[in-house]
């Protein structure tokens, strides 16, 4: 994960956001477990490899110049987004393990653990899986750094 400040762009986070928000609303609404499913794969390939970054190539390939959503550019570090991404990735990959081994109630409720913190970091602006970055950093674990004005 790059620990060096670079342009990111937040529409793209956001993006990001609304994706698996509702995609994964649309699988609970259907009963659907594929579509859990296949946002877990999108958040973790993508987060290993930016050319498997289905949504935020959707939006950087199609949303963004099509002006659907403009870019919101600011100078950050990408590692916290990443490993936020990376987390909802395994969490609801584990949800989707439950689906398809019978225990719907754990699972959709994994599920609903990432639509909820995709959402409060959607319309709230706190992304808890940066939170946990940024503490981890704190704590002194090898990989992580603490928040800028901190102290370690």
């Amino acid at each position: 994960m790059d620990t060096r400040k670079q342009s990111l762009d937040r529409s793209a986070l956001r993006f990001n956001q609304i994706s698996i928000i509702t995609l994964v609303l649309i699988g609970f609404i259907l009963d659907q477990p594929a579509l859990p499913a296949v946002v877990a794969v999108v958040l973790l390939a993508g987060t290993f490899s930016p050319r498997f970054a289905l949504f935020k190539l959707t939006y950087r390939n199609v949303l963004k110049p099509l002006r659907i959503m403009n870019p919101d550019s600011v100078e950050d570090i990408p590692a916290p987004h990443e490993f936020a991404q990376l987390l909802g990735g395994i969490v609801l990959g584990i949800g989707v393990y439950f689906l398809v081994t019978g225990s719907s109630i754990l699972g959709w409720g994994l599920a609903w653990v990432v639509v909820l913190l995709a959402a409060t970091n959607l319309f709230l602006g706190f992304c808890a899986g940066c939170f946990v970055y940024y503490q981890l950093g704190k704590f002194g674990v090898p990989g992580f750094r603490p928040r800028e004005g901190t102290s370690a």
